[in-house]
C-alpha cells in the first residue's frame, strides 16, 4: 500500500538511522583514489553472506592496519590482511577473502592504474559503472550494486540509485521503488543515505542487522 505521506516516512527513516555504509566502515568517502578504493574494498567486504557491520568492522581493522590503498595492499602479507578480518570479526571467509583483496588490488591497478575515476571517465550511468567493477574478484552484482549506491554521494550524476534490497525495502515501507519518484521527496544530497538505510531494512521494513 503506498505511502499518503511519503516524505515524512522518508524524513523519519534519515532521523533513524541516516549513515551511509562508507560512514559506517569510516571510508571518509570523496572523489579522491583513495577513498574510493576504500568504498571499493568495503563493498566486497559486504559481497558475502555476512552481516554488514561485520563488512564495516572488517573494513575499520583494514584501515587500521595501513591498508588504505591499493599498494598499500599489494604490499601486505596474506597472513596480515587475514589477521586485519579475524580482529573484525570476519572469520567465516577470512582466508579467501585474504586473497581476493591482494587480487583486487591488482586489477585496480592494471584496469583503472590505481584511480577509480577512470570507471566513472569510462562509464555512462549506473550500470555501466556497476558492470565495469565487477572486475574485481568477490565484487558479484550484490556488491557492485552497493559500490554504485555508496558512490552517488559522490558521482551525482548517478543520483538517483537504489540496489535491489533498497528498492525492495522501500515498497515494504510504502514508498515508489523507483528512484526518480522516490527522490521527489527527499533532501538534496541525501538519497545515498537515504538508499543506505533503506538497505539496512529487511523485506517485512525491520531492521535486518
Amino acid at each position: 500500500m503506498a505511502d499518503p505521506d511519503p516524505s515524512r516516512t522518508c524524513r523519519e527513516l534519515l532521523e533513524r538511522d541516516g549513515r551511509t555504509y562508507a560512514e559506517e566502515g569510516e571510508v571518509g568517502l570523496r572523489d579522491e583514489p583513495a577513498p574510493l578504493y576504500r568504498l571499493l574494498v568495503l563493498a566486497t567486504l559486504a559481497s558475502t553472506r555476512i552481516r554488514a557491520e561485520v563488512a564495516a568492522a572488517a573494513a575499520r581493522e583494514l584501515w587500521a592496519a595501513g591498508f588504505t590503498t591499493p599498494q598499500r595492499m599489494r604490499d601486505s602479507t596474506w597472513q596480515q590482511r587475514v589477521d586485519a578480518l579475524g580482529r573484525g570479526g570476519y572469520r567465516r571467509y577470512d582466508e579467501s577473502t585474504a586473497t581476493a583483496l591482494v587480487e583486487g588490488a591488482e586489477v585496480v591497478r592494471d584496469r583503472w592504474d590505481d584511480d577509480l575515476r577512470t570507471v566513472r571517465e569510462r562509464c555512462a550511468g549506473s550500470e555501466e559503472v556497476a558492470e565495469e567493477v565487477q572486475a574485481v574478484p568477490r565484487l558479484g552484482p550484490v556488491g557492485a550494486g552497493i559500490f554504485v549506491r555508496e558512490v552517488q554521494a559522490v558521482w551525482r550524476d548517478l543520483e538517483p540509485y537504489l540496489d535491489g534490497r533498497a528498492a525492495d525495502a522501500a515498497a515494504a515501507a510504502g514508498l515508489s521503488r523507483q528512484p526518480d519518484r522516490l527522490a521527489a521527496h527527499v533532501p538534496d544530497g541525501s538519497f545515498a543515505a537515504l538508499a543506505a538505510t533503506l538497505a539496512r531494512l529487511g523485506p517485512g521494513g525491520v531492521e535486518a542487522r
